[in-house]
């Protein structure tokens, strides 16, 4: 564990000892305000039920196309960069395993967008200290976030296994993410066997579903079966680095 909690303190020393976490900080809070302002607009409106906030939030476009563009710029360099420096290689033949290596960046990256997402409290404990706000929703829909966000950074980490650029990591997570970004735009007109499909890898439906305070247990095994996938790709991907000459 001591070793986990090294690589993990490493990753995260990475990220806010560069201008990189901040930028993305306040990328996020600029984007997070002005969806805030636009959403409490609409709820002003006469006749609209307040109780659409959480939706609202968790499940407009900004939030996927935020979420679709940072996990790719969070994980580029957790693998990518070490390969290239030549430090992977240092790390690999280190009294530590190849599973601990990828647990490690993975809960790194997961931290810190998990901090990202902390500033936007500020708005849910506003709108509360205005009107009733189901807290157990507010908890269902970061728990969302939480698991989405774990499932694209652990694809992210797999991505950073396969190349010493971290561009071309950045696209391929990027490339990766498209497909399940994607899945809820071909609902319309599939046969009911497909549709089975795409209601269960259909992101936009789970977050609505969180943020109305739903959690299916489905969604959990999709999400955190997805992760565990990944990560053990990752590993497998840095064992068979380790043992090519």
């Amino acid at each position: 564990m001591r070793k986990l909690f090294a690589i993990v303190g490493r990753e995260w020393r990475a990220y806010f000892f560069s201008p990189l976490a901040y930028v993305i900080l306040a990328a996020y809070m600029f984007l997070n305000g002005f969806i805030f302002s636009r959403i409490v607009a609409f709820l002003a409106t006469p006749g609209v039920a307040r109780e659409r906030f959480l939706s609202l939030m968790f499940t407009n476009t900004y939030f996927w196309i935020f979420t679709l563009f940072i996990v790719p710029i969070i994980t580029m360099r957790l693998l990518a960069e070490e390969r290239k420096a030549g430090t992977l290689e240092v790390l690999l033949t280190s009294p530590v395993s190849e599973a601990t290596v990828v647990l490690g960046k993975f809960l790194g990256a997961l931290g810190f967008f998990l901090v990202v997402w902390i500033p936007s409290l500020v708005f849910i404990l506003y709108l509360a200290s205005q009107t009733a706000v189901d807290f157990g929703a507010v908890a269902s829909g970061y728990l969302g976030i939480a698991l989405i966000g774990a499932y694209f950074i652990a694809i992210g980490v797999f991505a950073s296994t396969l190349s010493k650029n971290q561009i071309v990591a950045a696209i391929l997570t990027f490339a990766m993410l498209i497909p399940l970004f994607s899945a809820g735009l071909f609902q319309s007109g599939a046969d009911p066997s497909r549709q089975t499909i795409i209601d269960y890898l259909n992101m936009w439906d789970h977050m609505d579903e969180f943020a109305r305070g739903i959690v299916d247990t489905r969604r959990l095994v999709y999400y955190l079966s997805g992760m565990a996938f990944f990560l053990f790709l990752s590993t497998v991907v840095l064992s068979s680095k380790k043992e090519t000459p």
